[in-house]
């Protein structure tokens, strides 16, 4: 009797053990630093899908949202050169993480003539 409780137990916790699930690997984030990148409105220039104007860096050809960053913190993004009319070029530092840029630091440059 006491062997059968026994397997039972030791059964029931080899069960118990191959239920857990193991945890989602996070993406690893890439780190942008002082890198110049192209710098407008996601989705009046680079034609990106969401709620409304939002600022957005192409980074290596692929377009990302910024987060840490307003459209508006640089001006008026529906002026004759804001972000929705006009492709602006800045150097960037920060992080792509969850298919987005988190901005630590936007420094735009100046328009070259």
């Amino acid at each position: 009797m006491k062997s059968i409780i026994l397997t039972c137990c030791i059964g029931f916790f080899a069960f118990m053990a191959q239920a857990q699930t193991t945890p989602q690997k996070t993406a690893a984030a890439k780190v942008i630093t002082k890198q110049v990148v192209d710098i407008a409105c996601g989705e009046c220039q680079f034609k990106m899908k969401g709620k409304d104007c939002e600022l957005a860096v192409k980074i290596d050809g692929k377009p990302y949202f910024v987060d840490g960053k307003g459209i508006d913190d640089f001006g008026d993004a529906h002026g004759e050169h804001g972000f929705c009319n006009a492709v602006s070029k800045a150097e960037v530092t920060g992080e792509i993480v969850n298919n987005r840029f988190k901005a630590k630091e936007i420094k735009l440059l100046p328009v070259k003539k």
